[in-house]
């Protein structure tokens, strides 16, 4: 049975430093993500050219799409260092006081799941980005007085998955905002091959093909499954992934030709035959398939609603015609909204 990591978008704590070994370096590397990449590249050339720090920059997007990597790449492009944080490490004020001053000119400040940056850690932000210069207070009580100081010019690049959270206060203050979409097939097969490459793993091109296409549309998802199969191909194989070997690889770990796992399948045959196709209220759905509510939000329900298999109304989840078609069941002649 396959394992919620397999296909899990998020990164794994195992997995950092073979996330290094094959994070492209130079933004002409990175596969994909056209739009934003011709985006970046005319501002990298302007602010090269004014000798100025880029614009603050929000990423936003799903897990796994390499909003990460552009960030070392977009530092990388500048040459200029890049320091790395999340919302939630970020604890108090002094925190990001520390870190802002330790900024060199024109340095990037990367902070992922920006989103959850605590109210009060999100204000100061506010007069760095804009006034390149941050509020300290000194000392304590009736005594406590509060002093500017100055900050270099540096590049905020704040990630989230959940653009919908951020303040628009905070929202405001980011100069642009890329928007990362799912990868398609052949943008996939691309970046397994390079993956392979670097790994010295030998694949055929439809072997990294059959990869990418169970792969979620999702580069970090891909690249763990070339490691699965990767294994699978040394152990039964004689190390090549073919789409023979690639097939017989995913089929163990019951993944199928679109890359639904058995949590996926379970997930649409109990609101079908449970809930009657729906709607069905996400506490409801979690406790009937047994898997918790965060995990069934953010790693099986946003692939089910791109493939069409299920939507999100004020009711709850439910079914698709789509999906009914997909998994041999009968759809019903007419719909009857259920709150379960």
């Amino acid at each position: 049975m396959a394992h919620d990591d397999v296909i899990d978008p998020g990164r794994l704590p195992e997995e950092g430093a073979f996330d290094d070994q094959i994070r492209p370096q130079r933004l002409e590397d990175f596969p994909g993500q056209e739009p934003i990449k011709e985006k970046l590249r005319i501002a990298i050339q302007a602010a090269k050219g004014r000798g100025e720090p880029l614009d603050h920059m929000l990423l936003a997007g799903p897990p796994g799409l390499g909003k990460t990597t552009l960030a070392r790449i977009l530092a990388q492009e500048m040459g200029v260092d890049i320091k790395q944080t999340s919302g939630p490490v970020i604890e108090r004020q002094a925190d990001l006081s520390a870190i802002l001053t330790s900024l060199e000119e024109f340095d990037v400040l990367f902070i992922d799941e920006v989103h959850r940056l605590n109210h009060a850690v999100e204000e100061t932000l506010y007069s760095a980005m804009e006034d390149f210069e941050v509020d300290i207070m000194l000392g304590k009580g009736p005594t406590a007085r509060s002093m500017k100081i100055g900050l270099k010019p540096f590049t905020l690049i704040g990630a989230t998955t959940r653009q919908g959270l951020l303040t628009p206060p905070l929202r405001a203050r980011f100069g642009d905002t890329c928007r990362f979409d799912f990868y398609s097939p052949e943008e996939l097969e691309c970046i397994i091959v390079r993956a392979a490459r670097i790994l010295n793993v030998p694949i055929e091109s439809d072997g990294a093909l059959e990869i990418a296409m169970r792969s979620r549309g999702t580069a970090r998802v891909a690249n763990r499954l070339l490691r699965r199969v990767r294994d699978f191909a040394e152990v039964k194989g004689d190390g090549v992934v073919t789409r023979d070997v690639a097939n017989a690889a995913l089929k163990l770990l019951r993944i199928d030709d679109l890359g639904l796992d058995d949590m996926d399948r379970q997930i649409i045959s109990t609101v079908i035959e449970k809930f009657a196709g729906g709607p069905v209220g996400l506490s409801s759905m979690a406790v009937a398939v047994g898997e918790e509510r965060q995990t069934l939000e953010e790693v099986h329900e946003p692939y089910l609603i791109q493939l069409g298999f299920m939507k999100r109304t004020q009711q709850g989840r439910v079914a698709t015609p789509l999906a009914y078609k997909h998994f041999g069941f009968t759809p019903p002649e007419t719909e009857q909204p259920r709150l379960f």
